[in-house]
């Protein structure tokens, strides 16, 4: 099909108007605003494309054309959507655009050409409803945008220098820390809705406290010194992106211990880095997803997943831990995929056999599906116990 320019962009925007709408009630139903700006970023996208590249580069477009522009603008829309700190969880997002996407191609391939018989002749213009068809999806994405700025949670900076703590967070905010910004003696956060961004916490029995609390961000923090666990999750909802947590300050600390939310949505820990402590990530009766971290110098395990819980296990990286790399324990149902796992070592001392220096290991119950993962250096290789089921797939 031949667009002028006028079919291309008042064809994008009627297409998308579903997607725009679907996004509005999506926020107001889970109270977070990044399926608007996700739709946001493919309207302005879209659009900056069809204008400067498309209607230039393709003046004739074949059907078959939409799968590959899908799959770029799909690539950009994430990017664009990370690089802008777009609290966007990756499954539902890439979800969000497919589904956006292929009832975009519905009405530009089915119900525009019925709806106006000379809609390929007019280059995808759909007439005199076509100005009045952007006009609408134009001001639903502003005010459905506007409604959102208007109330989003305050952001609170936190200025360079050590602030003593702990600071207990009790309603919905930002907390972001300039560079410098510390925290000594903890944080505390009982709100839904929290964000922390940026901020550097030592000391403290944990290191940041999250109870009773859902849709909680933490994102670029970093944590040290503390007695327990660096992040501390007790029935609660959080995403934890690009952490840092090391240097412990006792043989009992953990890196990151999410426990007793089964109930709740999934939580997500990625891109983190943890150096020391007795494990890791502690995944307890809880639904997650495990990914992209790197994990070191463990006493206990690397990571695990446990006591009947559910959630991926994916493209982390183990190095160095005692006993056990990987673990997935309990009833627990763990897909354990494209994980890197070196230098595991026996646990002589304690006399366990579970604890031999097994890259990955599956025990009491659990159910334990890998698939293109790499253990090196360890000893005890794949294992299972106690009724413990592996299965591998190609």
């Amino acid at each position: 099909m031949s667009y002028t320019l006028r079919g291309r962009l008042e064809s994008r925007l009627a297409g998308v108007l579903p997607a725009v709408l679907a996004a509005a009630v999506l926020a107001a139903r889970i109270e977070e605003w990044w399926p608007l700006e996700l739709a946001g970023i493919m309207v302005a996208l879209g659009l900056a494309l069809d204008a400067a590249v498309y209607h230039r580069a393709l003046p004739y477009q074949p059907g078959w054309y939409a799968v590959p522009l899908g799959l770029l603008e799909l690539g950009l829309v994430m990017a664009i959507a990370r690089a802008a700190g777009v609290e966007a969880p990756l499954r539902p997002a890439i979800l969000f655009f497919a589904g956006a996407w292929l009832v975009a191609q519905v009405l530009g391939h089915a119900v525009f050409p019925v709806a106006r018989w000379t809609y390929a002749e007019d280059g995808g213009e759909l007439g005199r409803a076509g100005p009045a068809v952007a006009a609408a999806t134009l001001v639903v994405l502003a005010g459905a945008a506007g409604v959102a700025w208007a109330t989003q949670p305050p952001t609170v900076r936190l200025e360079a220098g050590i602030h003593r703590g702990p600071i207990v967070i009790r309603s919905a905010q930002t907390l972001v820390g300039e560079p410098g910004a510390v925290v000594q003696g903890g944080i505390v956060i009982r709100a839904d809705g929290v964000t922390v961004r940026d901020v550097e916490v030592w000391g403290g029995e944990n290191g940041i406290d999250v109870e009773h609390a859902t849709g909680v961000v933490l994102d670029g923090v970093r944590v040290r010194g503390v007695e327990l666990d660096g992040i501390h999750v007790r029935r609660g909802q959080v995403t934890i992106r690009d952490c840092d947590i090391r240097d412990p300050a006792s043989a009992h600390a953990q890196g990151i211990d999410i426990s007793f939310a089964a109930d709740l949505p999934a939580s997500t820990i990625e891109g983190c880095t943890i150096t020391g402590g007795r494990e890791g990530i502690l995944v307890d009766m809880t639904m997650a997803h495990v990914e992209h971290n790197t994990v070191r110098a463990t006493t206990l395990r690397g990571i695990t997943m446990t006591e009947m819980s559910m959630g991926t296990v994916n493209e982390n990286q183990v190095e160095d831990a005692l006993g056990v790399g990987i673990f997935c324990g309990d009833y627990s149902e763990c897909e354990i995929e494209k994980n890197v796992v070196r230098g595991t070592r026996p646990d002589l001392e304690s006399g366990d056999l579970m604890r031999n220096g097994y890259g990955i290991l599956a025990h009491f119950g659990a159910k334990a599906t890998l698939n293109d993962n790499f253990v090196d250096a360890s000893p005890g290789g794949i294992g299972a116990f106690a009724d413990a089921t592996i299965l591998h797939e190609k």
